[in-house]
């Protein structure tokens, strides 16, 4: 009897959990469950939805992940992004018409396109700053402005009003032709790059943040741990390294050396790199490791074991990821966690949270705003070149019509919301809408049996997931506060 009234009251609990993990993940939930559903129905292989999906991902998260920073600032879902991709267009146009290709191109599209989005971010920043509390509208209706002037440039200003006269890119004698393909010029610029040359680079960067970190920390006067600095530049040293050495290793070099990783390498790296990442945190923890920890462990010996079944292996065998992208994505969430605990971000977090605390605190809101829309802005630029590189068709008019549209929707279903919004929010948000933005048209076809639905299929699924996105958000809003009542009259 005393053991049953013991193991009672953890079943309630573990089902408060349940019910709790549900409700607050419940726009992630119900999103899986439609991608389930069209998954089969599309009656397509998983080869393809695996090769389509990490394609997108991988040209797409760097726009995603440029709506964090504003986002905690208190700017809500920057609509506004799309003129960050004007300025990666404008670069290109010009890289283009100045013949620059390859790495040396992307590099000039980065040298131009960041200033342009910087000047672009202040002015978006004021706006935001005069339009306190509608900056989400007022970003959208900027875009929309943004895009007509654009249009205006390449269509009628470029060979009509300024002098310019390449066959090749102008259409009838003024404006530039509607789209033109960058095979031989950009494409895969920055693609081509391969996987140890990615990972070499990422070990440097980390050995010069984890120096430049410390010297900034030490002329602020603020605490430095230098133990843990040193560990973490001895890691990347070690990174560094064995990056240089497996060139040298046939096999290695054979499986690493190109631009491309398949999808099973891939995921034995990780693999690898979660089981070394468990082992420390349960040598470090003297106490009871986390549950995550060992969660993390399995998952990662699941996924070596994955690698030699022949069933599994085959499947995916030429599903290929593109290693700079990948590492791209890596530094801005990096870049992310890094600004949100500097004294800035810390003022952002403080700004998005009350702009009248943050006042008496001392902090220039308005500043702040323009700072984190400028990075916003920048982000996006980069986002839309790495792109356009990787997609290897610029379509000049519509291009970026729908670039703040399809972020907003991407990272509103990894669970953000307009009040915050995060990294793995982000990875989540794009892995689960690009799915469903591959499944969808596949299965409404297969019910419908008309493909030429698909793109209305991809519209309806574009603006229905912010819809419905903001509704349940703006439901658990409301929620909260009378499960807080209940709870009290309970008591």
């Amino acid at each position: 009897m005393n053991k049953k009234n013991e193991l009672a009251p953890l079943q309630p609990s573990r089902m408060d959990a349940l019910k709790k993990f549900l409700f607050d993940n419940k726009v992630i939930v119900l999103f899986v469950v439609l991608c389930l559903i069209c998954l089969l129905i599309a009656d397509t292989t998983l080869n393809y939805v695996a090769s389509e999906v990490l394609s997108r991902f991988g040209r797409n998260t760097c726009l995603v992940l440029a709506l964090i920073i504003p986002c905690l600032a208190g700017l809500g879902m920057n609509f506004g992004i799309v003129v960050g991709a004007i300025a990666a267009q404008i670069s290109i146009f010009w890289v283009v018409h100045w013949g620059f290709t390859g790495f040396t191109g992307f590099l000039l599209c980065l040298l131009i396109s960041t200033p342009l989005a910087i000047i672009f971010g202040i002015l978006l920043g004021k706006l935001f700053n005069s339009t306190k509390g509608a900056e989400m509208i007022a970003g959208l209706v900027l875009g929309f402005f943004a895009d007509g002037v654009y249009r205006l440039f390449v269509l009628y200003i470029i060979g009509g009003v300024i002098p310019f006269d390449d066959p090749n890119l102008l259409d009838r004698g003024f404006g530039l032709r509607n789209a033109f393909d960058l095979n031989g010029s950009l494409k895969y610029s920055l693609d081509d790059i391969s996987f140890l040359t990615v990972m070499a680079v990422l070990f440097g960067i980390m050995i010069l943040s984890a120096g430049v970190t410390t010297l900034f920390r030490m002329k602020k006067g603020q605490a430095v741990d230098k133990k843990q600095v040193l560990t973490r530049v001895i890691i990347a040293a070690v990174g560094l390294v064995v990056s240089i050495v497996l060139r040298f290793i046939p096999f290695f070099n054979t499986m690493l050396g190109g631009p491309r990783l398949k999808m099973m390498d891939a995921l034995m790296l990780i693999g690898i790199a979660g089981i070394v990442w468990a082992l420390y945190k349960i040598l470090k923890c003297k106490d009871q490791p986390h549950t995550r920890t060992f969660v993390i462990l399995v998952l990662s010996v699941i996924a070596i074991v994955l690698k030699f079944v022949p069933p599994v292996a085959n499947q995916f065998a030429f599903v290929q990821l593109s290693s700079s992208s990948y590492a791209v994505i890596c530094l801005i969430c990096f870049f992310n966690n890094w600004i949100l605990g500097t004294k800035l971000g810390q003022d952002m977090r403080t700004v998005g949270q009350n702009r009248g605390v943050a006042t008496s605190a001392g902090i220039n809101v308005n500043r702040i705003r323009i700072i984190a829309t400028c990075i916003s802005t920048v982000l996006a630029a980069w986002g839309q070149l790495i792109f356009l590189q990787n997609l290897g068709t610029f379509n000049t008019v519509q291009q970026q019509t729908n670039v703040g549209l399809y972020a907003v929707a991407a990272i509103l279903v990894g669970g953000a919301n307009v009040q915050k919004a995060t990294n793995k929010q982000a990875i989540i948000g794009v892995f689960l809408f690009h799915t469903m933005f591959v499944l969808a048209p596949l299965a409404a076809t297969r019910i419908v049996g008309d493909s030429a639905i698909s793109e209305y299929i991809r519209m309806f699924f574009s603006y229905g997931v912010i819809a419905v996105s903001l509704a349940m958000h703006a439901w658990k809003k409301v929620a909260k506060p009378k499960k807080e009542e209940e709870a009290k009259s309970d008591k």
